[in-house]
């Protein structure tokens, strides 16, 4: 091979190219510094304020404050519903991490049921990871200083301060006050976004109905922490707005005094006064301890009242219902008055058979044929060939209009949630349930209260009140008061303008003066007003719940408990100048007479005269079933203040009258007017 050609380097091309790309790094190395430069005034100057706010939504964490839950108090300021301070466990599964890896040790210093498990994983498969699920509440005060100790080694586990509420006098009230117990999906979407702080909300009662004023509203703490998330200090915050508290108009003492008269019969009933519509007292027996509910029921104490034969849960004044028997016999005279096919004088023939013209098949009479018969004494001593003949007469779609005056058919508007409607008897009526035609015998039984009829012990007490007051059919309530604040005053709730049953006062003196016979000699309720120091007007009703065969009639004593007639009364004193009135309903009682007048009269003696029933003996026949009881439930901190009274356990038969725990000491015999001075304010 020859030698090598030696290539000439062009020292111009190379410094072109060399320019060139020194250029065109330059331009690059520009647009960079360009472009960072822009990147840096964007976020410096025309995204700042954004780029703040989440750097300080890095350094700066929102805290929920829960308000307290308002107070509930009686008419003389006994707290019935009230809060304290308790602990519970609460884990943010995205900091907590897996179960299995802090669970078992956590077990070892906090109890833990297979509830409180199970619910805490449906809670955290149904919320995101990063919100904080209630593990268990009312946290013991050992618990919580053992988890203090050891709080380092559960991270995402934390133990929160709250109230917890408690009802001093649970089984008393339960169907009045009802109760709160904890939050579930669907009351998650009902409340929205802002009710996720929240852990309670009422389920039944009062607490249900008045749920909104009741909870106040939420308020947050802005709270700065540290890199790793802890709480350094708190920079702002919004307050809560406690709720309001609610003054009832019910009296604790009638109240106990009312379950007291029943012993252990089971039924419903209703004390009202009659020229405001408050409700003085109102059971439905049994009931059951409210505190169960709280903060959940377990499984074998639900089972235990679920299989309750009483059913403890089911509120008959309310959801109840059934015929009202002769108590409606004063507002169907009245609907004869008005109609004008009756005068208070007009009288018919009572033969103890009354035959519809055509018809061989007779309605009997109770009593037997009593004679020559009015108005007065039509209802004095119950004539039921007076109501077949004047409901024959009316026709059934008059007497549907004129019951349905009177509030039958319709809810009375009280302040509870899921109030019955009841039945009028009609032809309409029937239609929609069956394919049969309306009959005249159907009218004539509707005239005594039975067949298709089903009225609540509130429409009847209702329907009483508007006799005794002069014709306004006032409109049911529990809550008298409320207030937005402890230091607010009180401000009454207003009530509807009440609805005239009749505009002939004539026509309503003759049924109250039949009501007032009903008391007097020969009427059926003359017993319970032996000796009474007050005039008392009322009437007493029976409601079969099976028919005659024939011309066979039934004893209600001697048939099983199960069949047994329900007892009614309906009344009101004293009757020259109304203040109470009342409607009682006792389940498979037998007769009104015998068995439902008396407890009205214990109760017009109790609020009248302040005088106590004695406790009623238990029946050796009939064992009433064991009812679960919650644990008395004390402050997590009453060392700090004064000692928290424990639950009063309010039994049936032998209950002594109630000892409030916020007041001093009721004198032997406790005049009925309200007391004016206010108990000390619990916690909130």
């Amino acid at each position: 091979m020859g030698p090598r050609r030696r290539v000439l380097k062009n020292s111009a091309a190379e410094a072109n190219q060399f320019r060139l790309r020194s250029a065109i790094a330059f331009l690059c190395v520009l647009a960079a510094l360009v472009g960072l430069g822009f990147w840096y005034f964007r976020l410096q100057v025309w995204e700042h304020d954004d780029y703040a706010t989440r750097s300080e939504a890095n350094r700066i964490k929102l805290r929920p404050v829960v308000p307290g839950r308002g107070l509930i108090l009686d008419r003389k300021g006994r707290v019935l519903a009230d809060n304290v301070p308790a602990y519970r466990i609460e884990v943010t599964p995205f900091e907590a991490g897996k179960t299995e890896e802090w669970l078992p040790a956590l077990r070892r210093i906090i109890a833990l049921t297979p509830e409180d498990v199970a619910r805490f994983d449906d809670e955290r498969r149904a919320t995101r990871g990063y919100k904080p699920i209630t593990l268990k509440l009312r946290v013991t005060e050992e618990e919580a200083a053992r988890f203090a100790v050891d709080r380092w080694r559960y991270p995402g586990v934390d133990l929160v301060p709250y109230l917890n509420r408690r009802y001093p006098y649970g089984e008393l009230l339960s169907h009045v006050i009802g109760y709160v117990g904890r939050i579930d999906a669907d009351d998650l979407k009902e409340l929205g976004e802002g009710g996720a702080a929240l852990t309670h909300i009422g389920k039944t009662g009062l607490e249900r109905y008045y749920e909104e004023a009741l909870r106040g509203k939420v308020g947050y703490e802005q709270i700065e922490t540290n890199v790793d998330g802890r709480p350094m200090r708190q920079v702002g915050h919004v307050p809560a707005t406690p709720g309001a508290d609610l003054r009832l108009s019910i009296d604790l003492d009638l109240q106990q005094a009312m379950v007291t008269a029943f012993g252990d019969m089971d039924g419903s009933a209703i004390a009202m006064d009659p020229r405001t519509g408050e409700i003085l007292a109102m059971v439905s027996l049994p009931g059951y301890d409210t505190n169960l509910f709280v903060n959940g029921i377990s499984n074998v104490d639900y089972r235990a009242l679920m299989d309750n034969p009483s059913r403890p849960l089911f509120n008959r004044n309310v959801l109840g219902g059934g015929p009202p028997g002769s108590t409606v016999k004063p507002l169907i005279g009245l609907a004869g008055l008005d109609s004008g096919l009756r005068t208070p004088d007009s009288k018919v023939f009572s033969t103890g058979t009354f035959y519809i013209p055509g018809q061989k098949r007779g309605w009997r009479d109770a009593h037997g044929g009593a004679g020559w018969t009015d108005l007065r004494k039509s209802i004095a001593a119950s004539v039921n060939y007076y109501y077949y003949k004047l409901a024959y007469d009316m026709g059934i779609e008059r007497f549907d209009e004129y019951m349905r005056r009177y509030g039958f058919g319709d809810k009375t508007g009280i302040d509870l949630a899921g109030e019955n409607k009841g039945v009028v008897p009609s032809p309409q009526w029937k239609r929609t349930r069956s394919k049969e035609p309306w009959y005249a015998g159907e009218t004539v039984n509707a005239g005594i209260g039975q067949g298709y009829w089903i009225a609540t012990t509130l429409q009847l007490v209702r329907g009483t009140a508007a006799i005794a007051n002069g014709g306004n059919l006032v409109r049911p309530h529990l809550v008298a008061e409320r207030r937005d604040g402890y230091n607010t005053p009180w401000l009454p709730l207003k009530q509807p303008e009440a609805p005239r049953i009749t505009d002939n006062p004539s026509n309503l003196r003759a049924v109250q003066e039949g009501m007032m016979a009903t008391m007097g000699p020969g009427g059926t309720g003359r017993a319970m007003a032996a000796g009474a120091p007050y005039l008392m007007a009322g009437k007493t009703g029976t409601a079969q719940k099976i028919s005659r065969k024939g011309s066979q009639s039934f004893d209600p004593h001697s048939l099983p408990y199960h069949l047994r007639h329900q007892a009614l009364f309906v009344g009101y004193a004293p009757a020259d100048n109304p203040t109470i009135v009342v409607a009682i309903s006792v389940e498979h009682g037998g007769f009104g007479g015998s068995t439902a007048a008396p407890i009205a009269r214990k109760i017009f003696d109790a609020w009248l005269l302040g005088k106590m029933p004695e406790p009623v003996p238990t029946d050796p026949k009939y064992t009433r079933p064991t009812q679960p009881r919650a644990a008395p439930v004390v402050a997590a901190a009453a060392t700090q203040g004064a000692p928290v009274a424990p639950i009063l356990p309010t039994g049936r038969a032998g209950a002594a009258a109630v000892k409030p725990a916020s007041a001093a000491p009721a004198a032997a015999n406790p005049p009925p007017p309200p007391a004016t001075t206010a108990p000390q304010e619990p916690t909130r």
